[in-house]
Parts: structure tokens; sequence; C-alpha cells
């Protein structure tokens, strides 16, 4: 019987590395996808707004899970991301990834042509009653134009796979909020819009996000710290690696987590067309925070 748990932790975002002709790299992204699992990351998440997913075509998508699925050979669970404008292609899209093999599916609606909250509800709820395997809501209303209610998300709930939700909002309130309202029902993932510390402090169950791509050791001694109850320690790391943070609050995401990841020696490419690569001072900005943050958990 297929699991309706995820473990808790630290879920990097991945990148889509891309050659020179634009194709999916699946070399460098199997290194990436060992690399985090040696750095002791709990879970792997694919095709998010880190991972350029609505630039990738739906037969690049599928190299992206394929190879994330392969290369991490049953160590950690991989929990892809499901985008789509309809309710046929998001489903067909859940469905490939549970036949593949993934461990859950991280579930966005891309936002076109206005529509109710009732159609809105309707798209999570079929593509969540087309698979078995863990569902996570995400929300990010400065990305997607839309968000979720409460009665909404309580209506969700009650779908058996419906057990997470990745906030991406930014607002800490809203975090302490949903736990309030529907913490019951729904364990939460924190984004890099939040400071996960604190996240965790409220009973955020993990983070998935594009900064823990780059500083996965980092990312996971946090949050042992906080488990740990080390709270003082836990915020100094905090504060050290804000920088992060803000670089990907800052500049594209894409770009940022693909300049970060050239830093570390990745060959991943430049951010799919037509968005555009950072500039000189972007990178250094970066590299003085990365450097940052792996003084921080040095041995």
């Amino acid at each position: 019987m297929t699991s309706l748990r995820l473990p808790h932790g630290i879920y990097p975002y991945l990148v889509s590395p891309t050659d020179d002709e634009g194709r999916i790299d699946t070399a460098v992204l199997a290194r990436l996808v060992d690399d985090l699992i040696h750095a002791g990351v709990d879970g792997l998440t694919p095709l998010g707004s880190t991972g350029e997913v609505i630039y990738l075509t739906q037969e690049q998508r599928r190299q992206v899970v394929e190879t994330t699925l392969e290369a991490a050979a049953g160590r950690v669970p991989v929990v892809p991301g499901v985008a789509a404008f309809s309710i046929e292609d998001g489903v067909q899209q859940a469905r490939t990834w549970q036949d593949l093999g993934a461990a859950g599916i991280v579930v966005m609606r891309q936002n076109g042509f206005a529509t109710s909250e009732e159609g809105a509800l309707t798209y999570f709820e079929r593509i969540a009653d087309a698979v078995s395997i863990p569902v996570v809501l995400y929300t990010n209303p400065a990305l997607l134009g839309t968000d979720f209610t409460t009665a909404g998300l309580l209506r969700l709930a009650e779908r058996p796979n419906i057990r997470y939700i990745k906030d991406a909002t930014g607002d800490t309130g809203r975090i302490l909020s949903l736990l309030n309202h529907v913490g019951d029902k729904l364990e939460i993932f924190s984004a890099s819009a939040h400071i996960p510390a604190i996240v965790f402090l409220l009973g955020g169950v993990g983070w998935m996000a594009g900064p823990a791509c780059v500083i996965p050791r980092a990312a996971k001694k946090l949050r042992d710290l906080v488990l740990a109850g080390d709270i003082d320690a836990a915020l100094e790391l905090q504060r050290t690696l804000w920088p992060i943070n803000e670089a990907f609050r800052k500049y594209p995401l894409a770009a940022c987590i693909k300049t970060a990841l050239k830093l570390r020696g990745y060959a991943v490419g430049s951010p799919i067309a037509p968005q555009q690569p950072l500039g000189a001072d972007a990178e250094r900005e970066i590299e003085q925070a990365l450097a940052a943050a792996d003084a921080a958990v040095a041995p």
C-alpha cells in the first residue's frame, strides 16, 4: 500500500540543467542529486519554479523526473511538481510521475484566464483523485495570482492524499494562521520567501526551496538545531544564511540558482530563454553569501 506520508525535513528544489543546445544535461543533474543526498537532504523536488518548470517541454519535464528518480535510486523520496493550465494536463502529469515512481507530487495551478474558486478547487481535487500518492498544495499568489481560502483548504483536506501545503506567500503570519485553522489536517512546508527557522519553530515540518539546493548542509543543520532546542544557535545560523534567501527574492529564481550552482562547480547552463543570466555584481553578491554560509557550517 502506498504511504500517504512524506518524511519531514529539507527538500531542495532542483535546477533543470541545460547544455549549449538547450537540452537537459542529465549527467549534471544526476551528479547534483547524488551530492545533495550525500549532504543529508530528506527529499528532492524537481520541476518547481526554481527548476523553470513553465519553460520546459513535456519531454524535458519527463527527462528531469526520470533522471532524478534514477539518480536518487530510492535513497530519498522524489516529489516532482505538477504545473498546468488545464485539469486534463495536470492529471496526465500527476499520473505519469506516479507511474515513474514519484513518492508524491507538488501541485500548482498555472494562472491564465481567471477562474472561480470552485474551478480552482476542482483542479486540485481532480488531480489528487487521479493518484494514490501524497499531494503537496502549492500557494504563491505573487507568482500564480491566486491563493486558498481557509474554507477552500478545509475542503481540499477532505481528500485523503492531500496532506501538505507549501506556502510561498512570504507572510509568516499566514503560516501561523494556517497552523491554527488547518494545521490538524495539513502539514506545512516553508518556501524560500519565509525565514525557515521561524517556520520550524512555529511547527512547519520542512523546507522545500531553491536555496536548499546550494546550501544543503547548512539547511539541514538549521533544522537540526531547532529540533534539538538550541534556539540561540539556530537563530544565529539563520542570520548568517539569510543573504541567500535575500538573493532568491531579489533576483529571478532560475538565474539566481544557476549562478549559485555554477559557483559550486556545476555546469548547469544559462536560464532558459527569454530569461537572462545575472550580471557580475549579482554574481559577486551570491558568491559572498555562499562563502558566509559555508563558513558557518565548516567543521
